[in-house]
């Protein structure tokens, strides 16, 4: 089932041209067909992939060993790329685990090829450049977020932003992106729902 999202969820992609990257994993990437929960890369594995999203949604998963819970910190939707970028360009050791949260198809290069294609095309080495300057920007915005805002504005920004996302989306996913519990986000939802918000 095809879902359109908005383009500034993840906002690391505006002002870059990606489609040079699109056409290469369309072109020489291995199309894999994954099962919801199945996972792309692995939390203390190396980082091995970049993939382009032809259909589906995968969330970023980060493990907290003292409380045993995982944290949904971010996703990746149809038309977008993901992978544990930089990390995966060297095989360093993956910060997050990466998981289809539905069936996903995606086509798959290994970051050893996408980083040789920085290092050999002067163009392609700038747009390294340009996507760590811009992921730095969009994960930087996100964390003062949490900051500058309330739980419910964060979520109200989230909704009139991307509307489509937190439709597809699970509760919990969104609680735990958001950093509130289930049931606060329940609340919240039934506030702005039926306009009792303060």
């Amino acid at each position: 089932m095809a879902h359109q999202t908005d383009k500034q969820f993840n906002s690391y992609k505006e002002g870059l041209d990606l489609e040079f990257l699109r056409e290469y994993c369309m072109e020489h990437g291995e199309r894999r067909v994954m099962e919801r929960g199945e996972t792309l890369e692995e939390a203390g594995e190396p980082a091995q992939w970049v993939a382009f999203v032809e259909r589906g949604c995968f969330k970023y998963m980060v493990h907290n060993d003292e409380e045993g819970k995982d944290y949904c910190t971010g996703f990746a939707f149809e038309g977008e790329f993901v992978a544990d970028f930089p990390y995966c360009l060297d095989g360093d050791v993956s910060e997050v685990s990466i998981e289809a949260d539905m069936p996903c198809e995606v086509r798959v290069i290994s970051g050893q090829e996408l980083q040789a294609l920085f290092d050999n095309d002067p163009k392609m080495a700038k747009m390294d450049v340009k996507i760590l300057k811009n992921l730095f920007k969009m994960v930087y915005a996100r964390d003062l977020d949490h900051y500058r805002y309330t739980a419910r504005s964060r979520y109200r920004r989230l909704l009139e932003r991307c509307p489509q996302v937190v439709q597809m989306l699970s509760l919990k996913d969104i609680a735990s992106f958001l950093n509130v519990t289930p049931v606060y986000l329940s609340k919240i939802r039934k506030e702005i729902t039926f306009g009792k918000e303060k």
